[in-house]
């Protein structure tokens, strides 16, 4: 017997980077995984990749097309069977550029797919993991939620520091239901949206000063083991993380040290008193 055997599992952004090693490694831990992303080809080569005798259904969706989650939660329930974990890890960065200077439309995508796709699959797959008593939701964001604003990155910060924020309020309502939702920074992760990060903050020049001084740092370093956001989100479908929920995590020895975030508040508001 494995971990997760029995489990159903739903991951986003599953074609490539932190979604495929995600999916993997919930495959390896027993789990039947639906894989969903826009690319097909990738989706297939991430099945390839599972351990053998998993369970694997490729849901090919764009998450951007509001549309598409309600036929991906029929076939995967009709197919698997109703999900009790669910990790999105489906992103993108979105455009490099001052609010003036950037493309509307590019901005508003990058709030669908990044905040409005995981509020939709929460919604989709929560009320069968309510009803069942258990389930593990994982949203991934990203520290630069905490960082100080900046300029030439407003679509990406604000998508991620508004996903925190969805998670907090989904995590107060699941209180004591025995379903959790958390948000993970996954590290500093030397994936292609760190070579389009690179990339995107050159042509800025000046402007993107800040930006081509990270990705140089992450080239310089190395970036973490994207492992490590795997072994994370493993250790967060354990009986043990029951009691974790609304948190904002962090992976083992990042090479970012760990930014406060949130905590319990140390008085109620007034009006509650």
């Amino acid at each position: 017997m494995t971990p997760l055997d029995g489990k159903v599992a739903v991951v986003t952004g599953a074609s490539r980077g932190l979604g495929r090693r995600i999916a993997l490694r919930l495959g390896k831990d027993g789990a039947a995984v639906a894989l969903l992303a826009r690319s097909e080809a990738g989706l297939r080569e991430t099945e390839e990749k599972m351990p053998g005798g998993a369970r694997v259904l490729l849901v090919p969706a764009d998450l951007a097309a509001t549309d598409s989650i309600a036929p991906a939660k029929e076939r995967i329930e009709d197919e698997l069977g109703v999900p009790s974990i669910l990790v999105n890890a489906a992103g993108v960065f979105g455009p490099i550029d001052l609010v003036r200077d950037g493309d509307p439309a590019a901005w508003i995508e990058t709030i669908l797919i990044n905040t409005v796709a995981p509020y939709l699959t929460c919604r989709a797959f929560v009320g069968g993991m309510i009803d069942r008593g258990w389930g593990r939701i994982v949203n991934v964001t990203s520290a630069a939620a905490l960082h100080p604003p900046g300029p030439a990155n407003s679509a990406y910060a604000t998508s991620k520091a508004a996903l925190n924020q969805f998670t907090r309020h989904l995590a107060a309502e699941l209180k004591g239901t025995g379903v959790t939702a958390n948000v993970l920074h996954p590290g500093d992760v030397k994936t292609e949206m760190w070579a389009y990060i690179k990339k995107a903050a050159q042509r800025l020049g000046s402007v993107g000063k800040a930006y081509t001084q990270w990705a140089e740092w992450v080239e310089e370093t190395g970036g973490d083991d994207p492992e490590k956001a795997a072994d994370l989100v493993s250790d967060l479908m354990s009986d043990a993380a029951a009691g974790v929920n609304g948190q904002f995590l962090w992976i083992r020895d990042g090479l970012q040290a760990p930014i406060p975030s949130w905590g319990e508040s140390g008085e109620l508001q007034p009006w509650r008193r």
